[in-house]
């Protein structure tokens, strides 16, 4: 089977969960992105896994990013720390890059998510999502309700911040003594 045409992929997923969208972009490769109502997103990704002619059932990648307004840059003693700028809708973009196996085909969906709200977990989609939601929840602080076992997976355990946000501190430096305690990495001191 060949991939759809960027019209014919949106005219199909808009037809049948025009409800569940909150908004469609055409990047410019011509490539639709899929902006996904929070409450729907677990349903809309399940749907679009199991119905036939679409079938994207591959999670290529899940990845986040500070979508906050243009920054405000404040000198602090010369540290570079920015201010976010004006407070308005969602700040983070949660992406999820499907791929079809069947089709050959992609597409990418994203939800919106504030900061004192969390994303829900597609771990029991795909398994491979664990590793990745960890991520986000650490370079983002993006939490994910639902989430077996949601705890850094890159910064120590220690580490007070989540380092890819647009208003941490830049030259930012922790200083840790010793190494990060064993039960920190689940596991037991000898």
């Amino acid at each position: 089977m060949k991939a759809m045409y960027p019209q014919e992929k949106i005219d199909r997923i808009k037809g049948r969960y025009s409800d569940w969208i909150e908004e469609i972009v055409v990047d410019r490769t011509d490539s639709p992105i899929f902006f996904i109502k929070k409450p729907k997103l677990v349903d809309f990704l399940a749907s679009i896994r199991m119905e036939e002619g679409l079938e994207y059932n591959f999670l290529s990648d899940l990845t986040a990013y500070d979508d906050n307004p243009p920054l405000e840059k404040i000198v602090d003693y010369g540290l570079g720390v920015v201010k976010p700028g004006q407070p308005g809708g969602p700040r983070f973009v949660v992406v999820y890059q499907l791929f079809s196996l069947s089709h050959l085909d992609r597409i990418r969906i994203k939800v919106r998510v504030s900061e004192d709200e969390d994303c829900p977990s597609v771990t029991g989609l795909w398994a491979a999502a664990n590793w990745l939601e960890r991520e986000v929840y650490d370079m983002y602080g993006v939490r994910f309700s639902g989430h077996p076992n949601l705890r850094r997976i890159l910064m120590d355990e220690r580490w007070v911040g989540h380092p890819q946000r647009k208003d941490y501190p830049i030259r930012r430096y922790q200083r840790f003594e010793g190494s990060a305690p064993l039960e920190s990495f689940g596991l037991e001191g000898r």
